[in-house]
């Protein structure tokens, strides 16, 4: 049985002298039936109307931590305590009843229902018992938009808005069922910096209006910015929680990886005189005959990273993916020194020396229910190292997948577990050693450290640096400023569907330069992304 607010009686009653704690974990494990141990013994407790961060590497326990307090897993052993009775979930509905509610991660959105209808699902309003009340609907989704500051059209479905406005729809999801506990994982990987100060709005908003908050991220300056107290994880096991006053990033990284974390900026690259690839008057209209791309002339050179800032939902996704054939531009060209890739399909211009790192590894960026050496082979298959006659080699297939688990630490059981059962950040990874590996003279990067941790962001930076300096042009796509400014060597700058920057003296840039023109308040006269001579 599990409690429900006046539905249902609690399992049995402890000890309630401490009801500053809405949420307990005592000594709680949880051990995957293949024998990986992905929680050992873990306690802590989590005040009432406070924001609690755990942090640490990927593969560290976090998320399993979170899925078993919603209820996606149960604990091998240990307890959880809610408001001091324990609870034993057996689903999500079970949490979400008794006001525990999470925003996962990777989107649990239908993406041909509209922002109202996934924001309801399960609880629509009807009329005459039968029919759905479409306009009550959007009229709710609407008051709860604004009652949270979180501006979303209720009308529009999910597959036709940006990224970062889907996962606005993810947490309306939990809001709008009045979740006490609200558990975001990994929420600002998909926020440009002003959508975060938003979010970080929102969250003390609803800390103030009694609500707790359990904060996975990675990204340790938001954690500073916006916790009360911080729980680091490592190796499966809780190292320390303390106040957040009392931990230093710097400190807090070594915890979570075991050594130093330093993040400076790249040493601006030599590029070359060629030009790898040239968008020239480059246009998108969507099906709604919205422009998103519009009039887009932009030059990479080998050698450098070119970066893409704007807060997203500016063309960005639209950008990637005319390059890599996912859309087909309505005007324009786009060319290689030896292909126009224009009308070319994917595989064609991954022939040409392509490569794409998603901006959504589950959507674009990998096959979920395949495994990890099948992934890794994805766009290579095809060719004669992987065959043996008419069919695939198995042992080289294998051999494959082995190097590159090794060379990119990923954590994974076996070759052959899907791809689909690694931590977020760890899929990642494996989508970067594919794209890396693939022998490309361009890498178009679209927000290639998203839900990360800092030991791989670290890796993945110096690894596009390595690309960069053999002769590699890379596309940098980042919804994260500090990433562009960071990494680039030329920087350009996208509002509403056009290039309104370019920045090309970038050791002395910074966001406060660049913020201007990703509102849209300032744009350059005649910008483009063409080399300057």
């Amino acid at each position: 049985m599990v409690m429900e607010r006046g539905l249902w009686a609690p399992l049995y009653t402890i000890n309630r002298k401490n009801m500053a704690n809405i949420l307990s974990l005592k000594n709680l494990t949880k051990i995957y039936p293949n024998g990986k141990i992905a929680n050992r013994e873990i306690s802590f407790d989590i005040e009432e109307n406070t924001i609690h961060a755990i942090v640490g590497e990927n593969g560290a326990g976090k998320s399993t931590l979170v899925n078993m307090i919603f209820g996606v897993h149960q604990p091998t052993a240990g307890q959880i305590y809610f408001k001091g009775e324990e609870v034993k979930f057996v689903s999500p509905n079970d949490a979400i009843k008794v006001g525990i509610g999470m925003v996962h991660q990777h989107f649990m959105l239908a993406p041909d229902l509209t922002v109202a209808e996934n924001m309801l699902l399960g609880m629509e309003s009807t009329k005459y018992h039968f029919f759905l009340n479409y306009k009550e609907m959007i009229s709710k989704a609407q008051e709860v938009c604004e009652e949270y500051g979180l501006a979303v059209n209720p009308k529009r479905l999910i597959k036709d808005i940006p990224i970062g406005i889907r996962q606005r729809v993810e947490i309306l999801k939990a809001l709008v069922r009045n979740a006490e506990v609200l558990i975001l994982d990994e929420p600002t990987a998909v926020l440009a910096p002003q959508e975060v100060d938003v979010l970080f709005k929102t969250l003390r908003k609803l800390k103030e209006n009694g609500k707790t908050i359990l904060f996975i991220s990675h990204k340790l300056n938001e954690v500073k910015a916006i916790s009360d107290k911080i729980t680091v994880m490592k190796d499966a096991k809780v190292v320390v929680t303390k106040d957040t006053a009392q931990l230093e990033e710097q400190e807090i990284a070594k915890l979570m990886v075991g050594r130093d974390v330093i993040r400076k900026r790249n040493i601006v690259g030599q590029p070359r005189a060629e030009i790898l690839l040239a968008l020239e008057n480059v246009n998108y209209i969507d099906q709604e005959g919205l422009s998103t791309l519009k009039n887009i002339n932009l030059e990479l050179r080998g050698g450098e990273i070119l970066g893409v800032a704007g807060v997203e939902g500016n063309g960005q996704s639209e950008l990637s993916r005319v390059i890599t054939g996912l859309m087909k531009p309505t005007s324009g060209t786009i060319k290689t020194p030896v292909n126009e890739l224009t009308n070319l399909s994917p595989r064609e211009i991954r022939k040409s020396g392509l490569s794409h790192i998603p901006e959504d590894r589950m959507e674009n960026g990998i096959a979920a229910s395949m495994s990890l050496e099948e992934n890794f082979i994805a766009e290579r298959y095809y060719k004669k190292e992987f065959r043996s006659g008419l069919f695939l080699s198995s042992k080289a297939i294998s051999k494959h997948a082995e190097l590159l688990i090794a060379d990119f630490n990923i954590l994974t059981q076996s070759p052959k577990s899907a791809i689909a059962s690694l931590s977020g950040g760890n899929i990642q990874k494996a989508i970067v050693a594919r794209e890396l590996t693939s022998d490309p003279s361009v890498i178009i990067a679209a927000q290639p450290t998203r839900g990360v941790d800092i030991g791989s962001e670290a890796m993945i930076h110096n690894l596009l640096v390595k690309m960069r300096n053999e002769g590699k042009g890379i596309l940098l796509i980042s919804a994260d400023l500090d990433e562009i400014l960071t990494l680039s060597d030329r920087v350009v700058v996208m509002y509403e569907g056009e290039i309104v920057a370019q920045f090309t003296d970038i050791e002395t840039l910074t966001d406060k330069d660049v913020g201007p023109y990703m509102l849209g308040i300032e744009r350059q006269e005649a910008p483009s992304g063409k080399v300057l001579n």
